[in-house]
């Protein structure tokens, strides 16, 4: 048996009305009554109680609507950047995307990264110019800043009457419009794409009928070689039936096979009531059925006890979910963000399509408090957004988060506030550095050698590697010199030693080669599992770290007259820009700026530029910090005083043992 599924992203820039079209969409279909206001905190999407009193999206939300035939899975999208983290898990399960654009604001930084990103992955997009209604709205000017700003392959679909004002109405191009002619703008736009129709375009444009035409937009929209451009009000309801009738026949339906292979993955994680763990997945192929057992988190496995999928703008309980489908799973226990159910072929593991968090923050108990309470809460919201990358360092007793911004640790403040009954502050926000090696390093601790008090004898040496290869572990002992399990914990025990070098920071990228290894009848792994870290910093120190920072690639447009004031700031924070470009009216700079200064600038820039310029950054390397290198806390990350403190607490347990 095969369906006919369409699971559709709606993504923007924060406060471009992707919420408010959401809403207008489920209207249109019958899903609801009466059309919620992000203003009011009663959309359909937007359930969470912090969602509701900020007016702003946090978490991916999945409703359902049918169009004809097809079951549309909407997915409802954060548009802050502070939450960009939810929008890419979102991208692996998407079979297309509307990008909703506000027709007064135009173009904004976020628009640009998101699209950017969809042309990437090669997710048909529609283009949806929202808020035709409002005063200052513009058709002309934005058309030729999507083509500038976003890509020239877009294809205005219609014309706007009585744009900026409360009766602004969309009017889709029909048969009788010249821009569908066979020789009009659309055709020669496709024309570009396709060699076939291209030579049908210059030597028998008689061929090129109105529906031969349509039939080749929707073909070239399905590969993402073109993106049809509609503008609306999501409020007055203006041009949004014409949007749905072009999700319907421009957008590609997935038509999957139930009885193929079970092929799925896992976008979204939460908890229910009571506490248990519920998973958001996306069939590809195959289905799911109640009991059905499933290998989860690594080596366990668990039962499928429950499963809802989305009909009618909400969840109802199913015996099975099919290929195509999205489905909530309860029962799987131990179910992470990005797992793949099944077979892999099909399904998409989560990868990172924007750059990482690179903001952390310490968090700090309230009085009375409990630490365990703080760690269990945060490990939940973990599991939700794996990118705050929770890490407790058990020798500080201190708890801390990576994030992509202020606002998201408000929100995490106010989650664990009023959700778990957990009060907490956090310190200053820093930047998270990297340490990579200066060069090689060795050490090595002999069994029934002071000060060396465990069964076991390891030795280390430490090599750098290029950006972006991660950690290898090599062996220059033979194989099996001794137990896998004593090998296993080696290699575990440096993988895990390493998110914490000589400043604090994670080393990512370097080679540690086991060049010593030895072990009495009484060894257990655990000595292992003692002595490689004492081993590992002692080889760190002797090869040396150089602590580097996140350096970003901005892209930033500036009226032409601001260009001498936006140029000396750019100078205070460090960022070296290219020379720049003129665009129309405009400057175009270009260039590096340190991760740190990036929500400086954009504090400073309305000002600096009356509220005309745009910033769009992103992740684009590291570079060796200038001056005095940071450590990720106050204490002191000698690997000797760490070495001390390890043997002392040795020490302490064996005296306690007897």
């Amino acid at each position: 048996m095969t369906t006919r599924t369409l699971n559709l992203g709606i993504l923007a820039h924060v406060d471009a009305g992707k919420t408010s079209l959401t809403e207008r969409l489920l209207h249109a279909a019958g899903v609801i009554d009466e059309i919620g206001r992000v203003d009011d905190g009663n959309t359909q999407t937007d359930s969470l109680a912090l969602e509701r009193q900020r007016g702003i999206t946090i978490k991916s939300a999945v409703v359902s609507f049918a169009v004809d035939d097809i079951t549309v899975n909407l997915i409802d999208t954060p548009g802050h950047p502070d939450f960009i983290a939810e929008v890419e898990r979102v991208l692996s399960v998407l079979d297309g995307a509307v990008l909703v654009v506000s027709a007064v604001e135009g173009v904004q930084a976020q628009t640009r990264v998101l699209m950017r990103t969809l042309r990437r992955l090669r997710i048909p997009t529609l283009v949806f110019v929202n808020k035709i209604d409002r005063v200052g709205a513009r058709h002309d000017g934005l058309l030729r800043d999507l083509a500038d700003k976003l890509t020239p392959a877009i294809v205005p679909m219609g014309s706007v009457r009585r744009l900026g004002t409360r009766e602004a109405d969309f009017t889709p191009y029909d048969v009788t419009d010249p821009a569908f002619a066979a020789t009009g703008p659309v055709a020669e736009r496709l024309a570009e794409n396709d060699d076939a129709y291209l030579a049908a375009y210059v030597d028998d444009p008689a061929r090129l009928t109105y529906d031969t035409l349509r039939r080749e937009l929707a073909a070239q929209t399905g590969r993402s070689l073109v993106h049809p451009v509609y503008f609306g009000s999501a409020v007055s309801g203006a041009g949004v039936d014409t949007l749905t009738g072009s999700i319907r026949e421009l957008l590609p339906a997935t038509a999957g096979d139930e009885r193929g292979p079970v092929s799925g993955s896992v976008f979204k994680v939460e908890r229910g009531a009571a506490g248990e763990k519920i998973a958001y997945v996306r069939m590809f192929s195959g289905a799911l059925r109640v009991r059905d057992r499933l290998p989860t988190g690594g080596d366990t496995e668990g039962k499928v006890t429950a499963i809802s999928v989305f009909d009618d703008g909400s969840s109802v309980r199913s015996t099975s979910v099919g290929a195509g489908r999205i489905g909530k799973l309860w029962g799987l226990g131990d179910i992470r963000i990005g797992d793949v159910i099944g077979d892999p072929g099909a399904a998409t593991a989560a990868r990172h399509h924007f750059s990482p968090p690179t903001l952390a923050t310490v968090v700090v108990p309230g009085d009375g408090t409990d630490k365990g309470a703080v760690h269990a809460a945060l490990t939940q919201l973990a599991e939700q957004d794996p990118l705050i990358n929770l890490r407790q360092d058990e020798i500080r007793q201190e708890i801390s988060v990576s994030l992509y911004g202020e606002v998201q640790k408000e929100v995490i403040q106010a989650t664990l506030a009023g959700e778990y009954g957990v009060d907490v502050t956090f310190r200053e926000t820093t930047t998270i550095c990297i340490e990579r090696t200066a060069g090689a390093g060795s050490a090595v601790e002999v069994m029934g050698q002071d000060p060396n008090p465990f069964l076991a004898t390891v030795g280390l040496r430490v090599e750098p590697a290029p950006p972006g290869s991660g950690v290898e572990f090599r062996l220059e002992v033979e194989l099996g010199s001794m137990p896998y399990a004593f090998m296993k914990a080696i290699e575990d025990t440096v993988r895990a030693t390493l998110r914490e070098g000589l400043s604090g920071w994670t080393v990512p990228d370097c080679a540690v080669v086991l060049t010593r290894s030895g072990y009495a009848p009484e060894t257990t792994a655990g000595d292992f599992r003692l002595l490689t870290p004492l081993v590992l910093m002692a080889a760190l120190k002797d090869a040396g770290t150089i602590v580097c920072e996140p350096m970003h690639h901005f892209r930033l447009d500036v009226p032409a007259d601001t260009l001498g004031t936006v140029l000396p700031a750019l100078a205070r924070h460090r960022a070296v820009p290219h020379t720049p470009s003129v665009h129309g009216s405009s400057y175009v700079l270009e260039g590096e700026i340190p991760a740190a200064q990036v929500h400086a600038l954009e504090q400073q820039l309305p000002t600096l530029t009356s509220g005309e310029g745009v910033l769009e950054a992103s992740f684009a390397h590291h570079q060796p910090v200038q001056g005095p290198p940071p450590t990720r806390s106050r204490t002191d990350h000698d690997p000797l005083n760490r070495k001390e403190y390890l043997l002392s607490v040795v020490r302490r347990v064996s005296a306690g043992a007897q």
